[in-house]
């Protein structure tokens, strides 16, 4: 995974992630969405009741994802800190030069 890409390590915040669903839901390549790169079938599965640590690996699973499918996972870091903002959640991934 990209050294440009931190994930917090509280497990408590993560707990309180929402999706990594960033409401674009076209799918293309192999079923995914152009926007997370979730399968219709994981959007429906997300660990909403999982905990931190289910949640935290799913997520960082899913930005290596993007970065090896050669698509810059920065577009989607943005949109999923938008998320965060919007539902009051801190979010726990951010790009390595953010403060």
């Amino acid at each position: 995974m990209s050294d440009a890409i931190r994930f917090d390590d509280d497990l408590d915040l993560w707990a309180r992630v929402p999706s990594p669903c960033v409401d674009v839901c076209k799918y293309k390549r192999q079923g995914r969405c152009i926007g997370c790169s979730m399968t219709k079938m994981e959007k429906d599965t997300f660990p909403r009741h999982g905990g931190g640590a289910a949640k935290k690996a799913f997520i960082e699973g899913l930005v290596g994802r993007l970065a090896e499918s050669t698509r810059n996972p920065g577009f989607w870091i943005m949109s999923y800190r938008r998320k965060c903002e919007m539902e009051g959640v801190d979010c726990p991934v951010r790009e390595a030069d953010e403060a």
